[in-house]
């Protein structure tokens, strides 16, 4: 991955997202080969080839239409459903929130454990799925109704399995908290720029917020790069200019980063949906604002897809709404939207939870484990599947394979939006003990209801800024 790769396999890397992008790269596998055998790795010849790579124009026929800057995408996007205005108690609203953030930890910890290759990747010729499902039944737990097990009778006949045991505090027989995950850390971050800033920031302070709150050992893929990028173009010392911020921003998310595309920007965006709550438009908005940092096209798409939906969820009470108003502010002509309509095609056509998760499989498998386009189409199709029952939702998420804590978190966060904590099954919820781990300073522990109390807070601030900046006008 970024930070860590070789630059043979960046370039690599960066072929198929090419290829992914619209250009033709016909004869560049041959081309970086040869240059390989020939000298050796060479960096200069390598890196030419990567110029010409970065350099390929978008093919006349690709039949997508993929802007990356806020005023296209818009004007690209459809028309959404009429939002929601309910009238709720501060109660109710508080108990949406701590739904939202105990449904993203419960999600969250369900797929961390099969955050491994033969659950993201598949092995020994099965799908993800398959390796899920295998697992859970070796255990005796299967159809999913708890958290992944610790060990599964599987293995002995079929070795290939195993869970990641780095995350064994996530697991059935252990699991007392919402142990320390990037899937946490990005939400908690989204809630301290909130906090600090409002709305007021830009990928700049996005970039500023991760060198003062993360490490380089907590980010990766493209959240990798862009880190690396960014520590080139400022110390953080002094002012810059509106124009010298745009000027670097293009070359912070996209050199030697072909992971632009990727799950990143879509992980992050939770903690500002629920500042945005009820505004589904202001959650994208905030949602391209991070993304951009370190993503383009379908990867600031997801972002902004999760994020109108996290926030929609809060006022709504039909997932399928909920994805309508997500597909509302991307580009119609997009990938993402295309894959997600698919995804959403796939969910209404069968009732039966294995087919659902063996046909997205299929249909999605030639993406990366973790990339934008599968993953978010599988958050959509669970979520119509799940009919807005959360265990439906998040097993069906989690089921599916490729980054499952990362889906799982999604669709635990949407639905437990919507249905607010007081009807989240306390089998999910009270093994956490209203308790979550960081990483980051002052979230490290922290209660789970103390997160939700300031995204409430922050929600009704913004609130409160946009009511008065509309008597202003």
């Amino acid at each position: 991955m970024a930070g860590w790769a070789p630059l043979f396999s960046l370039i690599q890397e960066e072929m198929k997202q090419r290829g992914e992008e619209g250009c033709d790269v016909t004869g560049f596998a041959e081309k970086l080969e040869a240059a390989a055998k020939a000298d050796g790795h060479n960096e200069s010849s390598l890196m030419g080839i990567y110029s010409e790579l970065m350099a390929l124009p978008i093919r006349a026929d690709f039949p997508y239409s993929e802007p990356s800057d806020l005023e296209t995408i818009r004007a690209e996007s459809p028309a959404g459903p009429a939002i929601a205005t309910p009238s709720l108690s501060d109660g109710e609203w508080l108990d949406k929130f701590n739904g939202a953030w105990l449904g993203r930890s419960v999600g969250c910890a369900l797929g961390k454990p099969l955050e491994a290759g033969p659950y993201m990747n598949g092995s020994g010729g099965r799908p993800g799925w398959a390796n899920v499902k295998l697992w859970f039944e070796g255990a005796d737990a299967w159809p999913i109704q708890g958290y992944t097990p610790v060990e599964s009778a599987s293995i002995a006949d079929y070795p290939d399995l195993h869970i990641s045991l780095w995350c064994k505090a996530s697991t059935r027989e252990h699991i007392a908290y919402m142990e320390t995950d990037d899937d946490i850390r990005y939400t908690v971050l989204g809630l301290h720029m909130l906090e600090e800033r409002g709305t007021d920031f830009d990928s700049w302070d996005v970039g500023k917020m991760w060198h003062s709150k993360l490490s380089y050992a907590q980010v990766c893929t493209a959240e990798t790069q862009a880190y690396l990028n960014f520590a080139q173009v400022t110390s953080h010392i002094g002012s810059h200019s509106p124009e010298e911020r745009l000027a670097s921003k293009d070359w912070v998310r996209t050199y030697l980063n072909p992971y632009r595309e990727w799950i990143g920007a879509q992980i992050r965006v939770d903690g500002y949906a629920y500042g945005a709550a009820g505004n589904p438009e202001l959650a994208a908005e905030l949602a391209w604002k991070d993304a951009s940092f370190s993503h383009v096209k379908n990867g600031i798409y997801g972002a902004m897809f999760c994020s109108a939906m996290i926030a929609a969820a809060f006022v709504e009470t039909d997932v399928r709404r909920i994805v309508e108003i997500g597909l509302s502010v991307i580009p119609a002509g997009s990938r993402l939207a295309h894959d997600v309509r698919l995804a959403v095609e796939i969910a209404d056509s069968t009732t039966d939870q294995v087919e659902l998760v063996s046909r997205i499989w299929e249909a999605f498998k030639h993406y990366d484990a973790v990339h934008t386009n599968n993953n978010a189409a599988l958050c959509a199709a669970a979520l119509i599947y799940s009919g807005g029952d959360f265990e439906k939702g998040i097993t069906t998420a989690v089921l599916g394979g490729w980054d499952t804590d990362c889906n799982g978190a999604t669709v635990g966060s949407i639905l437990g939006a919507m249905l607010g904590a007081g009807a989240l099954p306390a089998s999910w919820t009270a093994p956490l003990n209203d308790k979550l781990y960081a990483e980051v300073t002052g979230f490290h522990p922290i209660a789970i209801s103390e997160c939700a109390r300031r995204s409430y807070e922050v929600f009704r601030k913004l609130q409160a800024q946009s009511s008065a900046a509309a008597v202003e006008v």
